[in-house]
């Protein structure tokens, strides 16, 4: 199984806007949820192992963090067209059967994980109340095949450090998984 890494969005960086459907076609942005205390924006998929591997602590998260005016965000942005498991009906399936709670988007242009910078799925991007980018890495160190639990550590750790007005340390982990498969002829520079 080939790996990718995060490309680590430098820290600081305004959170891109967009504008996505989910698989029911309703529309989804940064500005629907004003006033949050944190955005989270997750890049994931159906079929990637290590988004298997990690998918039901996405869905605590979720559960977790909503409850805490934190906004939440998965988007895929993989190409549906040559990876039918990431077509909107197995995304909608997916999101039932893990209990996601949280919008899970489609970018069929690809225009949004170029703006994020995004890698790989898993890819998470955590930006404060003022949308600035405080923390882009792991979830956690369990992957595929390792005998490291699957607790989300990194990113809740993250998460509750901006819930208590603290500093994220800037010492983060690149997370890894499947690179995004790009439309052909679409993947950006860093992907090549």
């Amino acid at each position: 199984m080939a790996a990718t890494s995060s490309q680590m969005l430098p820290l600081g960086t305004p959170a891109p806007s967009f504008s996505l459907a989910d698989a029911s076609g309703t529309l989804h942005s940064l500005d629907d949820a004003p006033g949050s205390r944190a955005y989270l924006v997750m890049f994931i998929c159906n079929h990637c192992p290590f988004v298997i591997h990690v998918a039901d602590e996405l869905a605590r998260i979720g559960n977790d963090f909503q409850a805490k005016n934190v906004a939440v965000f998965a988007i895929n942005s993989n190409d549906a067209k040559s990876y039918p498991a990431d077509e909107p009906e197995p995304m909608r399936e997916m999101s039932a059967e893990r209990g996601y709670t949280f919008p899970y988007l489609i970018d069929a242009k690809q225009d949004v994980a170029k703006a994020y910078q995004a890698a790989c799925t898993p890819d998470f991007y955590l930006f404060d109340a003022d949308r600035t980018l405080v923390y882009r890495g792991q979830l956690d160190g369990s992957r595929p095949g390792n005998t490291v639990p699957v607790d989300g550590g990194d990113l809740r750790s993250a998460l509750n450090a901006i819930l208590a007005g603290e500093s994220v340390p800037e010492d983060q982990v690149p997370s890894i998984g499947c690179n995004i498969k790009w439309v052909r002829g679409n993947a950006p520079a860093y992907a090549e």
